[in-house]
């Protein structure tokens, strides 16, 4: 019964998020999935550029640059700044609820952290970065019904979060549903060609899910 409930929930998640064809039913139980492939989603670099108020660049205008930079120094760079806008809230409790939520998960309490990345949630649902950080935590725990869900929300308010992009890909290849993670790669690729590893997961998963070029 509980491997039918949690089949469910994934199948409306993937629903919402991809809203294209029946989710195929090879559905492994996420509590069963043992840790295999690197965990590697896309995250906030340690250190983020200051961004002050009057010099704030508008993220569309980020966005384009972020396509167009020349080279990976560049693109880092913008990058970066995308970043920080995502990690900025006006609320100094938030904040700090995020730097002690990084303090535990540094100290290996990962459910500290969850509970006060839940804590931010709560005070600050549209903030996404409260969402992405408790996807990946979710993720690491092999919890992927719960890292979806976050994923969906983050996704619902910035639709180009290529962080939670990648890892939508990598909870599709968890699951084997190949077609879906080429996908949602794809995606992240199109928002941000600078990501690392993700072109060569599409080019691999283009040839197994397409085939190759005759």
């Amino acid at each position: 019964m509980a491997l039918r409930v949690r089949t469910a929930a994934f199948s409306v998640l993937i629903t919402a998020l991809f809203a294209a064809t029946p989710v195929v039913a090879q559905v492994k139980d996420p509590k069963s999935v043992q840790p295999g492939s690197p965990k590697a989603i896309p995250q906030a670099p340690e250190k983020l550029p200051k961004i002050g108020a009057d010099k704030i660049r508008g993220l569309d205008f980020l966005f384009g640059a972020l396509k167009a930079a020349p080279d990976e120094a560049s693109a880092k760079h913008v990058e970066g700044r995308i970043w920080a806008q995502w990690s900025q809230t006006s609320s100094d409790t938030a904040a700090l609820l995020m730097t002690r939520a990084k303090t535990a998960f540094d100290a290996k309490q990962v459910d500290v952290s969850v509970k006060l990345l839940s804590a931010v949630i709560k005070l600050k649902p549209d903030y996404i970065e409260g969402w992405n950080r408790r996807a990946t935590l979710y993720y690491l725990q092999n919890d992927y019904t719960r890292s979806l869900e976050d994923i969906e929300q983050v996704l619902a308010r910035e639709p180009r979060h290529f962080g939670a992009l990648a890892g939508l890909g990598m909870i599709m290849q968890e699951f084997g549903d190949d077609k879906r993670a080429l996908e949602a790669y794809r995606k992240a690729l199109a928002v941000n060609p600078h990501l690392e590893k993700v072109p060569e997961l599409v080019k691999s998963l283009t040839e197994k899910v397409e085939g190759r070029d005759i």
